[in-house]
């Protein structure tokens, strides 16, 4: 796959006004508890309240409603675990054409439901990546659908990058963001957007130890890919992309990880504190604050809550 351009500020300024009215504007919320603990001023992009449980809402949108008429025609196509699959099967039903959507085998219940409920026609395929894009491959080749990908994609990147407009217009004057990586469409888009409008603002994308290709990735200088990531956050068990990367190299001051248990507590902190449901995916940057992996000490920080889709009977912190 040819890796796909950089993006900028114009662009995300573009899919703002592209998506207008097909998505929500997310509040920030604060709380004086967490505050006190991280000795800093935190402010919460809450994505989780976002159509579809999730910021993928954003970057899907804008993608799909890009394509020409010709194009959107034959429908779109793509696969993921969840979060951007039912993105893309609601952005193409508000487009009005057909959405195919690749998913692995095992992919979470409420994750499956809520696809086919949004009208996705859903392909289940092996837990591999070589499994979904050989499956989409086929599904695009019979159909002429449009491949959406879930983060490859510069107009998904950019859709993403909307978040983080938005997180600094109500927020002002943020010392630091965080964001978590799992393909890296979202930290592309939340970095080309800081260092655009807040230059002096360092950005540092958060990822589980278990899934640590960024990581590993930005001290190497170049793509190492984890070949079996093992995280509870799993929408961030994806491998970056070579153009996702090149956001990162130009736009992230640090990448961080955190432990398996550090993202159970830091779900349960936020569960407690906000008073709202965040997946693990979601829990990951603050993860890295509460478990003192990242300074932020007298500091004013954004970080963006990427989703709330749980299985509300497979909570991490309950007895089975």
């Amino acid at each position: 796959m040819v890796s796909s351009p950089l993006i900028g500020l114009a662009d995300i300024e573009a899919a703002r006004a592209r998506i207008a009215g097909h998505v929500r504007r997310t509040p920030v919320l604060t709380s004086e508890r967490l505050d006190e603990a991280a000795g800093a001023s935190l402010f919460f992009k809450c994505e989780n309240l976002q159509h579809v449980g999730a910021f993928k809402a954003r970057g899907a949108t804008n993608a799909v409603f890009a394509l020409s008429d010709a194009e959107a025609a034959r429908g779109v196509a793509t696969h993921s675990s969840g979060n951007h699959a039912a993105a893309v099967a609601r952005a193409a039903a508000l487009r009005g054409v057909p959405a195919y959507i690749v998913m692995p085998e095992g992919s979470a219940a409420p994750k499956l439901a809520q696809v086919e409920r949004l009208g996705g026609r859903i392909t289940l395929c092996a837990p591999t990546q070589a499994a979904r894009e050989a499956a989409a491959a086929r599904i695009v080749a019979a159909t002429g659908a449009a491949f959406i990908h879930p983060y490859d994609n510069p107009q998904v990147m950019a859709g993403q990058g909307t978040a983080a407009l938005e997180l600094m217009e109500d927020a002002a004057d943020l010392d630091l963001v965080l964001a978590p990586i799992g393909g890296g469409g979202l930290i592309s888009g939340v970095s080309t957007a800081v260092k655009a409008l807040r230059p002096a603002a360092r950005v540092i994308g958060v990822e589980p130890a278990g899934a640590d290709d960024a990581a590993r990735s930005f001290a190497a200088g170049h793509v190492i890919p984890v070949e079996r990531p093992d995280t509870i956050a799993d929408g961030l068990r994806a491998t970056i992309a070579a153009s996702t990367f090149a956001h990162i190299q130009r736009g992230v001051d640090a990448v961080a990880t955190v432990s398996e248990p550090a993202i159970v507590q830091a779900m349960r902190s936020l569960w407690e504190a906000l008073k709202l449901v965040v997946e693990p995916s979601a829990a990951v940057p603050y993860a890295a604050i509460e478990a003192g992996e990242i300074d932020v000490r007298g500091l004013r920080v954004g970080i963006i809550l990427t989703g709330g889709n749980v299985d509300l009977d497979r909570l991490p912190w309950t007895t089975q």
